[in-house]
C-alpha cells in the first residue's frame, strides 16, 4: 500500500467552513508526511502542518524540505507559504515563556490565514505588574488568546481588565495538582470572568481557528 492509499485530504474543507484542512504531523509516517508535502507543493497550494517535530522535519530530507516554511519552536511548517499575514488583529498573551510553543502554535496559524497578531509574552500574575502595564494595548483587541499552564490564573484576570472575545489555551506545563494542564483547564473552564471559551490543553491551533471563525463573524 502506498502513502497516498490512505490519505484522503479534504480539498473541499475551506468551501464548507473557510477553514482548509491542516495536517497533524504527529503519529504520520515520514512516508506519508513526505506525500503530503509533494503533493500540495505540486498543486501550488498553501498548505499548514501542526506538530511536526524537528527530528521528523530532519527525517523527510533536502528534497522534501526544501517545500517547508519551517518553525520548530511552534512545530508548524508552511508549503507554499502564503502572503504576508494583514493588520493585527488578535492578542496572543502567554503566561510564561514555557508556554510560548503553544502560543506561537497560535500566531503562525493565524499568519497561514492571513490575519496579523500581537505576541504579549511572559506575563503571568506572579508578576501582575507586567500583565497590568499591557492591559490597555491588549485591550483594543477585538479577539484575545490567553496561553497558560501552571493555575491559569492568567485567564479570569485577563478576562477581568478587556473586553474582547476571549479565548482560554490550558498548556501542559506544571507539576504536582497542575501537572499536565488539567488544572489550568478547569480554570477556564470554571472562570468567574463571563464570556471565558476554553480550548483543549496545548492546543494553539484550535484557538487560533476559533478566532478566526469569530472574525468573520465580526466583519
Amino acid at each position: 500500500m502506498s502513502p497516498d492509499d490512505d490519505i484522503q485530504f479534504d480539498h473541499a474543507r475551506a468551501d464548507r467552513i473557510g477553514l482548509p484542512e491542516a495536517v497533524y504531523a504527529e503519529g504520520k509516517s515520514t512516508d506519508q508526511l513526505r506525500s503530503l508535502v509533494l503533493g500540495a507543493a505540486e498543486r501550488a497550494t498553501p498548505l499548514l502542518i501542526t506538530r511536526l517535530e524537528a527530528t521528523a522535519h530532519e527525517a523527510l530530507g533536502p528534497e522534501v524540505r526544501v517545500h517547508l516554511d519551517f518553525d520548530p519552536l511552534s512545530g508548524t511548517a508552511f508549503v507554499n507559504a502564503p502572503p504576508p499575514p494583514g493588520p493585527e488583529r488578535v492578542a496572543v498573551v502567554s503566561a510564561g515563556t514555557v508556554d510560548l510553543r503553544t502560543a506561537r502554535e497560535a500566531t503562525r496559524t493565524l499568519a497561514f490565514h492571513g490575519v496579523g497578531s500581537r505576541l504579549v509574552a511572559d506575563v503571568g500574575v506572579a508578576g501582575i505588574w507586567r500583565l497590568l502595564d499591557r492591559a490597555d494595548e491588549i485591550a483594543r483587541f477585538p479577539v484575545v488568546i490567553a496561553v497558560a499552564g501552571m493555575e491559569g490564573a492568567l485567564f479570569s484576570v485577563l478576562a477581568g481588565l478587556v473586553p474582547g472575545v476571549m479565548i482560554a489555551v490550558p498548556t501542559s506545563h506544571g507539576y504536582g495538582v497542575a501537572e499536565h494542564g488539567r488544572l489550568a483547564l478547569h480554570a477556564a473552564l470554571s472562570s468567574c470572568a463571563p464570556g471565558v471559551v476554553a480550548c483543549n490543553i496545548d492546543n494553539g491551533y484550535g484557538a487560533a481557528c476559533a478566532a478566526l471563525r469569530a472574525l468573520r463573524l465580526s466583519n
